[in-house]
Parts: structure tokens; C-alpha cells; sequence
């Protein structure tokens, strides 16, 4: 399988706080790798590494080494960095303008503004994100008078439309009922044929269901990395088997 982020001896701090302790692992492309672990154990820091997020705290120092597609990301430039590797937050944040403008939004930014061409980006964008057809009618609409379900289809759209390589999500359907869960998983799972996933999520069932490869994360250390199936049938340390298990966490 093809290396899409190699992670070499990374370790974070916020001010004197250790957040992240040498974390060294590869993610492959066209594959999910979901991201577990208790509250407060550094999940969310370490997926907003890989497309710079942290840089814009200020207390915030990393050392070691992270490479996208083998070029250290830190010699990228971070606005060239986020077209490539999007991120969809927790809670849905469409933009307060129509659905058509949202999705249209970063082409727009990229210069794009022949009207066919935006439209074309639009109507993709929306289909792979499996919202074209709830939406064809209503594309002048406001965007915030969606459902909450549909707006996190529609923040996907939206990353969709930049053509990202890789889509980061951090825990992007606590804030939705089972049934909208259901489809962003089912969702997710189309995903991957086009774009590499990492996805930082608290349901073990999810991570189960949808993940190609499960890391354990426990006190800003990786304590198991293995592909999901191994990870829930065969944990190697009795860590990961007590939290999956449910004994802690």
C-alpha cells in the first residue's frame, strides 16, 4: 500500500504540557484510519497536525517530522497544505449563504469563475457527498435551513470541491441523530475509493464499522496501531482491550 503521511518521532507541547509523546506511524492512501481514545488523550491535536491547524496556537511547539506524499509538510506552504488535506469539524458550520455559494466558495477563492464550470464543481461536489438530490430544487436556499445531518453532507461537499487528497474529520457525527450518522458512515465509506480519511471518533461501533486501520490513543501516546479488524478481535496490549471492552474510558 502507498504512504500517504509518514509520522516520524513527532512530539507536541502547549506551553510545558506534553500533549503528543513520540508518535511514529505511516497512513495509506485511499484507506480510512480512525483515531480512538479517551477524552483529553491528544486525538484531535494530532489529526489537526497534519494539516498545520496547530500553527495557529500560539503556545503550541512540535518537534519531529511529518510528510505528506514524501515533502516534509512544514517546508509546505500551509494554504497549499489545507487544499490538499481538508478538514471537516464535529459541528456542522456551513457558511450563512445559499447551498450553491458554499460548495462554490473555495473554487471561487482558487479564481475559478466561469459560471458553467462553478456549476459543474457544484453538482459533483453535492453528488459525492450524496446530497444532490435533497437539494437540486433548493440550491438558492440558505444553507443554515438545512437539517444538521445535511449540513455536515454539505461541509463535506465543500471540502469535496477543493479536491483534497485527504479528508480529516473530527468526530463528524456526534452532534447527529443515529439515523444522519448512518448515512455520513455510509458516506465515508464511498469516500475513500477517491480521497485517503482519517477521522478522530469516540463510538467504538463506528470506528469498527467504517475504519480500515484503528490507532489507540491513551495519554498522547499511541499505545496500538494495527489494522481494525486486529485491533477489535486481537488486541496486542491489554489497554486497548480494556477500553474497547468498555472496562475504561
Amino acid at each position: 500500500m502507498t504512504e500517504i503521511f509518514k509520522i516520524e518521532n513527532v512530539n507536541l507541547y502547549y506551553d510545558h504540557h506534553h500533549v503528543l509523546k513520540n508518535i511514529n506511524i505511516a497512513l495509506y492512501k485511499n484507506q480510512i484510519t480512525a483515531l480512538i481514545g479517551p477524552s483529553g488523550c491528544g486525538k484531535s491535536t494530532f489529526l489537526r497536525c497534519f494539516n498545520r491547524m496547530n500553527d495557529l496556537i500560539e503556545s503550541c511547539k512540535e518537534t519531529g517530522n511529518i510528510t505528506f506524499k514524501e515533502q516534509r509538510i512544514h517546508d509546505m506552504n500551509p494554504i497549499e497544505l489545507r487544499t490538499k488535506v481538508g478538514m471537516v469539524f464535529q459541528n456542522p458550520n456551513p457558511f450563512p449563504m445559499s447551498i450553491f455559494d458554499n460548495v462554490a466558495y473555495g473554487p471561487r477563492c482558487q479564481g475559478i469563475k466561469n459560471k458553467a464550470k462553478l456549476n459543474q464543481i457544484v453538482i459533483d461536489s453535492l453528488k459525492k457527498a450524496s446530497l444532490y438530490e435533497e437539494t437540486k430544487d433548493r440550491l438558492k436556499e440558505n444553507a443554515l435551513g438545512l437539517s444538521g445531518g445535511q449540513q455536515q453532507r454539505l461541509c463535506i461537499a465543500r471540502c469535496i470541491a477543493m479536491k483534497p487528497e485527504v479528508i480529516l474529520m473530527d468526530e463528524p457525527t456526534s452532534a447527529l441523530d443515529p439515523i444522519a450518522t448512518l448515512k455520513i458512515e455510509e458516506l465515508i465509506s464511498t469516500l475513500k475509493k477517491e480521497f485517503s480519511i482519517i477521522i478522530v471518533t469516540h463510538n467504538m461501533q463506528q470506528a469498527s464499522r467504517i475504519s480500515d486501520y484503528t490507532a489507540f490513543f491513551l495519554l498522547g501516546e499511541i499505545i496500538e496501531y494495527n489494522k481494525t479488524i486486529e485491533i477489535f478481535k486481537n488486541p496486542q496490549n491489554k489497554r486497548t482491550e480494556d477500553y474497547i471492552t468498555g472496562r475504561f474510558g
